[in-house]
């Protein structure tokens, strides 16, 4: 992968298609019906809700965030299957964590399946399970405190 044609920004509106397609590229934590999340849910997890960022490789979107600060919930990391293992969900997680903690001090909360890339990543990333969430997904929890002692950059 080129460096140069790596684009970490924002996300914008005319970004949602392309962040569905990642959605819905994923192996794990795969919706069940692709039209459970609509164009709607995104731009008020987005706009009214929280703040996104994605990452384009060659001016294509592989990989977003969103951090919902209403409910201190992330919403969503994704990145297309081929993508993964290169840094990339790693510089959206931090750069979405920096923001959510430079707004609250408020605890962030996640869900995901367990027995998967992403437990392992969220563990690795500091972050700590607090038991079970909805249909068998692990709740994990990062504190103010914890991101403080554990981000790889300053706020």
């Amino acid at each position: 992968m080129n460096p140069q044609a790596i684009l970490f920004r924002e996300a914008q509106l005319l970004d949602i298609d392309q962040m569905h397609i990642v959605r819905n590229s994923v192996r794990e934590n795969a919706l069940s019906n692709p039209n459970l999340i609509t164009h709607d849910d995104y731009v008020d997890f987005l706009f009214a809700r929280g703040k996104g960022w994605v990452c384009e490789v060659d001016q294509n979107i592989v990989g977003f965030a969103v951090v919902d600060i209403l409910e201190n919930n992330i919403w969503a990391l994704f990145l297309k299957p081929e993508y993964e293992g290169k840094g990339i969900g790693r510089t959206l997680h931090d750069t979405m964590l920096n923001w959510y903690f430079q707004k609250t001090t408020a605890p962030v909360w996640l869900g995901t399946a367990p027995n998967t890339r992403a437990e392992g990543f969220y563990r690795k990333a500091g972050w700590t399970p607090t038991g079970m969430h909805g249909k068998n997904e692990i709740k994990f929890e990062m504190s103010f405190e914890n991101w403080i002692n554990s981000r790889p950059q300053t706020l």
